[in-house]
């Protein structure tokens, strides 16, 4: 199944090339970058077994990149399928 989320990052306001590319590299291949009104973070859709399984994924991913993670933020229809 593919679930939706979204990580909100802490002390960053927008992500340069340098942190997007270090995130790619880190796993984040369904990850889409954003930032507005100085606030940044990523929007997920990512498959797993699990919604908590797609989030501890992403969460460590996310980690590795070097970013710190204010929150991460779940809509009530959290999965796009199968």
């Amino acid at each position: 199944m593919i679930w939706q989320f979204t990580i909100r990052l802490k002390g960053t306001d927008a992500l340069s090339d340098e942190q997007f590319e270090t995130l790619f590299a880190a796993g984040c291949t369904d990850a889409v970058p954003a930032s507005s009104c100085g606030e940044a973070w990523i929007d997920f859709d990512r498959e797993a077994e699990s919604l908590e399984a797609a989030m501890r994924s992403a969460v460590n991913e996310v980690r590795q990149a070097g970013l710190t993670i204010a929150r991460v933020e779940v809509e009530d229809a959290a999965f796009a399928g199968a």
